[in-house]
């Protein structure tokens, strides 16, 4: 069951994720949070499930939780998204971990302007001091933040800006950008970063001083975007941009998937363990009123990490997730028994008949030889 309150993140500006430091973004007053401590995100183990395409037909079954956006830096409810709310699903299929987050709101896209067009990004806790607040929350600035001088603080993060992604291609990982070793996605900015702070967030596989030289670094992530108001759903070109007229009324819908281990050596990247539990949450960007939406002004879900479950199969059973596939051992169970009654059945009748034979017999005595 994923049940989320809301988070406060703190990105930076669409054009420093290709750059390395993002924009700094400043708090006014004291920062205090009241969340639920009991509100939990499950990604069920389903799988076969999920085919990254930007339709959610096939997450019907899989529990879900709406809940509404308020902004990063100042979440009063009289601020709340306008758009609608928003709603996460989660599930893994042993190897593969999928999000699924969908966003009611009129369709706005500008192709090639990332800030006037919706956008969507996941953070993750990786280092066990990295706070919620302030993206890992290291005291380090931008000239003194090193993975020494704020080990431990490191958070993990994907975002997707869809100002140059087609609806319904897949982006993120792909060989061009994976084989220089970075998390960029130069196609479609689905990118893979990590954050010690806002001040200081890199692209996997780059750091202060420069790019690694690390081939496990790399965008391990992949991704899709949609929107329900299309007409067409066998798939989109470039050369039809915009796809749809803007201010249509509809949802915006995004698919996720990643592998739950990557081969990263450089903590850049959380790693997910079946039946343990990480730390995450989502954040959403709007260009609203038509105008262009800035880093530190995104919604959010909570104001603390949410618990994230990665759920073993086990622990489906007799949950609406497990249904079909119990339903269907069961099925076969019984009709291997059936099977089993029957041959017994026909063994015994078949050594019944042989024996009852052989005592009808009638028994003729040996003629003797005196009378031959």
């Amino acid at each position: 069951m994923v049940r989320v309150l809301f988070v406060v993140f703190v990105f930076a500006s669409l054009g420093s994720f290709l750059f390395g430091r993002v924009d700094s973004h400043e708090e006014s007053g004291e920062w205090s949070c009241e969340s639920n401590s009991e509100i939990r995100v499950e990604a069920e183990f389903r799988p076969g499930v999920v085919t990254l395409d930007g339709h959610a037909d096939e997450w019907k079954d899989i529990d879900y939780s709406q809940f509404r956006l308020l902004p990063a830096l100042d979440p009063d409810d009289d601020k709340e998204f306008k758009g609608g709310k928003m709603t996460v699903k989660s599930l893994h299929d042993g190897h593969d971990i999928f999000f699924l987050v969908q966003v009611d709101s009129d369709y706005a896209y500008s192709k090639g302007e990332g800030n006037k067009c919706p956008s969507v990004a996941l953070m993750f806790q990786i280092g066990e001091d990295a706070t919620y607040h302030r993206m890992g929350g290291c005291t380090q600035d931008s000239t003194s933040c090193t993975n020494k001088s704020c080990k431990g603080h490191e958070v993990d993060i994907m975002h997707f800006s869809i100002g140059n992604a087609i609806p319904g291609r897949l982006y993120g990982g792909n060989p061009l950008d994976n084989g220089e070793g970075n998390g960029g996605d130069r196609f479609g900015h689905l990118v893979d970063l990590y954050s010690w702070n806002p001040h200081c967030r890199y692209l996997d596989g780059t750091s202060p001083s420069g790019p690694a030289n690390d081939s496990s670094a790399q965008n391990d992530w992949k991704g899709v975007w949609w929107h329900s108001s299309f007409t067409v759903h066998s798939g989109f070109v470039e050369d039809e941009s915009p796809y749809a007229e803007d201010g249509k009324k509809g949802t915006y819908i995004f698919e996720f998937s990643r592998p739950l281990r990557t081969m990263d050596h450089l903590q850049q990247d959380v790693q997910f363990t079946i039946g343990a539990t990480s730390m995450m949450s989502v954040a959403f960007w709007y260009p609203e009123n038509g105008q262009p939406w800035h880093g530190s002004g995104h919604y959010s879900i909570s104001c603390n990490w949410v618990p994230i479950d990665i759920s073993i199969g086990s622990s489906l059973h007799g949950s609406s997730g497990s249904t079909g596939s119990s339903t269907s051992w069961s099925i076969a169970s019984a009709f291997s028994l059936v099977l089993s009654v029957a041959a017994l059945c026909v063994s015994v009748f078949v050594t019944y008949r042989v024996f009852n034979n052989n005592n009808n017999v009638p028994f003729t005595p040996m003629v003797s030889m005196n009378n031959l």
